[in-house]
């Protein structure tokens, strides 16, 4: 290989290790919040913690577009910062602002109108969690405007390579409901409520940071109903295959809630657990998506495909050692990583019983993760939603709703979860192998 090779490939990879540590930054801080919320919580007892599972995967469910149109919006603002328009990239960042803010004021007005029938769907029969998850749900769906802020916000500065804002943000709004939720649950007395309370106040202290970034860039704040609707023509495939991910997550959910409190409990721990580490290990989605869209976005469409091809081989490797490290680590914690979200004897047994199959699930999801990156990056967005549509209709909701009809318990739930993510594996692999997404042009 020649020295200009060698400093190619370094360079490629400090570029991936720098976004990825920015990326492994700010999405550890959000559930890093929520393992926390977790924590206080569950020492509240076995009712809190399985309300906070129920009514924090309807509040999951609620947030399916925002998280659609921040994925959108990198993929867009990467185009454009990869053919040297930084520009039209900042402007997508401003149109995802305002489509973000108009769309989390209408999910508020749903959540609060169906926060009783949402609750009772997942909580199943047990009157004490349906109350003080309804409680803890129509607190924190105010905060959702903000939440939606925040992933546009994301959005586009992870499309213009902006490392550092995004942390910061991150940093000061998390430190801060870290900090307000034991002391609103616990000294102020306000129980459950204040886990929502403090969820709020992180939203919103996030969102007005990305706008004050925004603010910064000295764009047009004007809104633009035609770059809007082209981002929401780009986030349609994503809202689908959001959904799918959260229907598959709702059944679980609502089986392991009819199986009794314990089961519902230990689920929450180990979903919670299993996304912290999914989120740590897209670190390295998140720096293909931006290298990808970026290479694919230049005007030499040979060396963009050399270039999007080699990220993706190169994240792939990366998600694989982080994945072995993670399985390793949750190896080593099977007695210990429980009993720091519990002390309830019945829910450790339960996370005991699926805890192999979350060890199993870790090294493969780390290749599928950087995998999903590289063509969220590319905008093949089609092939992302019907892959993950597929391994939910056929693999997640029947395997969990048959745990529940022939009494396999929370085992059988899990059996589900790790189908699931077999077969996107499986698919995702045969998809970048393929190379049809490796299309070249400035915008999608």
């Amino acid at each position: 290989m020649s020295a200009i090779g060698q400093t190619d490939d370094a360079v490629s990879a400090r570029r991936i290790v720098t976004l990825a540590a920015s990326a492994f930054v700010v999405l550890a801080a959000e559930p890093l919040f929520v393992l926390i919320d977790t924590a206080v919580v569950g020492h509240l007892g076995r009712v809190q913690l399985a309300a906070l599972g129920a009514s924090g995967t309807i509040m999951t469910l609620l947030a399916i577009i925002g998280t659609s149109l921040e994925y959108g919006t990198t993929g867009r603002a990467a185009r454009y910062y990869g053919a040297g328009r930084r520009d039209a990239a900042i402007n997508e960042g401003v149109q995802a602002s305002w489509l973000a803010l108009g769309i989390g004021l209408g999910v508020i007005a749903v959540g609060e109108v169906l926060a009783g029938p949402l609750v009772r769907l997942i909580a199943g029969s047990d009157p004490a969690v349906s109350h003080e998850a309804e409680i803890w749900l129509r607190i924190a769906v105010l905060g959702l405007p903000g939440v939606l802020l925040v992933l546009a916000g994301n959005g586009w500065l992870r499309g213009v390579q902006d490392t550092r804002t995004p942390v910061r943000i991150v940093v000061v709004a998390n430190v801060l409901s870290a900090i307000a939720s034991p002391l609103l649950v616990y000294p102020a007395g306000l129980g459950l409520a204040g886990s929502a309370v403090a969820n709020v106040v992180a939203q919103w202290v996030g969102a007005a940071l990305c706008v004050r970034a925004l603010r910064r860039e000295h764009a047009p704040l004007a809104a633009h109903w035609a770059v809007m609707r082209k981002q929401l023509v780009v986030s349609r495939d994503l809202v689908l295959r959001a959904a799918a991910f959260q229907a598959a997550y709702l059944t679980a959910a609502g089986v392991a809630g009819r199986m009794g409190a314990a089961q519902l409990a230990a689920h929450q721990i180990g979903l919670q657990l299993w996304e912290f580490v999914a989120l740590l290990l897209d670190s390295f989605a998140i720096a293909a998506q931006s290298l990808v869209g970026a290479a694919l976005g230049g005007r030499d469409a040979a060396a963009a495909k050399r270039s999007a091809l080699a990220t993706a081989a190169r994240v792939s490797r990366y998600g694989l050692w982080a994945g072995i490290v993670f399985g390793v680590l949750m190896a080593a914690g099977w007695y210990a990583v429980p009993a720091l979200f519990t002390s309830d004897r019945a829910v450790q047994y339960q996370a005991h019983l699926y805890w192999p199959l979350l060890i199993a699930m870790m090294p493969i999801g780390g290749v599928l993760f950087a995998l999903d990156g590289v063509l969220l990056g590319a905008a093949d967005n089609g092939f992302l939603r019907t892959i993950t549509l597929v391994s939910a209709v056929f693999g997640y909701i029947p395997l969990a709703l048959a745990a529940l009809w022939f009494g396999w318990g929370i085992v059988g739930v899990w059996a589900g979860l790790a189908t699931f993510i077999g077969i996107r594996f499986v698919g995702m692999a045969w998809r970048t192998r393929s190379g049809r997404w490796l299309i070249v042009g400035e915008s999608i």
